[in-house]
């Protein structure tokens, strides 16, 4: 997640040091406050298999990532203007989506943690069904916005749909009906389209892949879409969730980013930004056929 928001300009190095402390600490903390058995999950703050917990996390420290970092060179003009940055290879990144398509099976499935006997084997199942029409939901439903309002089939948007639809689903996928997941998903494809646009446009946040918005925005949806079909769930205490969520992994997360960008700095270089970070950071080039590089 957070490596989608603070590419093509981060240094390597800070980044997994950022990782390890994101993966080590940070979510491990805000984690226990609900699958340990801490004080969330004693408020009665449900979310199944992250959501919240997972994905808006992920968001946050994507956030502040990207504020810490600023936007690539060229994304925003002197006079406010966006210039769009096209990704570099869409067969690729689609290909990219269908397998974490794939992968939600076992993200939601195995958080039923056991399928040992019928009841849960059915409610494994359920999940299922679930994840996959809230995918769908999500890539029609970001594929109709996209084209109204663009007049084009968006393609990044479409992706970013599924995605959506994906986390929307995950803080609840055992208890909808399978319409009902298509349409919380199918949500989740709207918002992420005019999330997208809306952050980049009045924020001027650079976020190359839309994480912070598929992930974050789209993931309060989620929590917020708990009681819709969970009736021993809260609103106030989803939002009190998100919110905590939100609040540490942030604060936590641009502490974390301050101390790295005072000591070894975290972006690179003007021209090492336009050489591209597959040669500066790995010594070899992505697409060798296509560029040229100085040594």
């Amino acid at each position: 997640i957070v490596s989608g928001a603070v590419a093509e300009r981060m240094k390597l190095w800070a980044f997994v040091i950022f990782s390890v402390i994101l993966t080590g600490f940070i979510y491990p903390v805000e984690g226990f406050w609900t699958w340990g058995g801490g004080w969330l999950s004693a408020m009665g703050f449900s979310d199944y298999a992250g959501s919240g917990i997972v994905h808006l996390a992920g968001a946050s420290a994507a956030l502040s990532g990207a504020i810490f970092l600023g936007p690539r060179k060229g994304k925003y003009g002197s006079k406010g203007q966006v210039n769009a940055i096209p990704g570099a290879n869409l067969p690729l990144a689609t290909l990219g989506t269908f397998i974490l398509w794939m992968g939600w099976f076992g993200f939601n499935g195995g958080s039923e943690l056991k399928m040992s006997d019928i009841s849960s084997a059915n409610n494994v199942a359920q999940v299922f069904v679930n994840t996959n029409a809230a995918a769908a939901g999500g890539v029609v439903a970001a594929l109709i916005v996209a084209t109204m309002l663009f007049k084009k089939a968006d393609l990044t948007m479409v992706l970013n749909g599924a995605l959506a639809g994906l986390v929307a689903i995950t803080a609840g996928p055992s208890a909808p009906s399978a319409l009902g997941a298509t349409l919380i998903g199918a949500a989740g494809g709207i918002i992420v389209v005019f999330s997208i646009i809306f952050i980049d446009k009045t924020f001027k946040i650079d976020d190359p892949v839309g994480a912070i918005s598929v992930h974050g925005v789209v993931g309060i949806w989620g929590l917020i879409a708990v009681p819709i079909t969970n009736p021993e769930a809260s609103l106030g205490i989803q939002l009190a969730g998100a919110l905590s969520i939100f609040g540490w992994v942030f604060v936590v997360s641009s502490v974390v980013w301050y101390i790295l960008k005072l000591t070894i700095g975290i972006r690179v270089g003007e021209d090492e930004e336009y050489e591209g970070l597959d040669f500066i950071e790995c010594g070899m080039e992505a697409y060798p056929e296509f560029t040229k590089t100085s040594k």
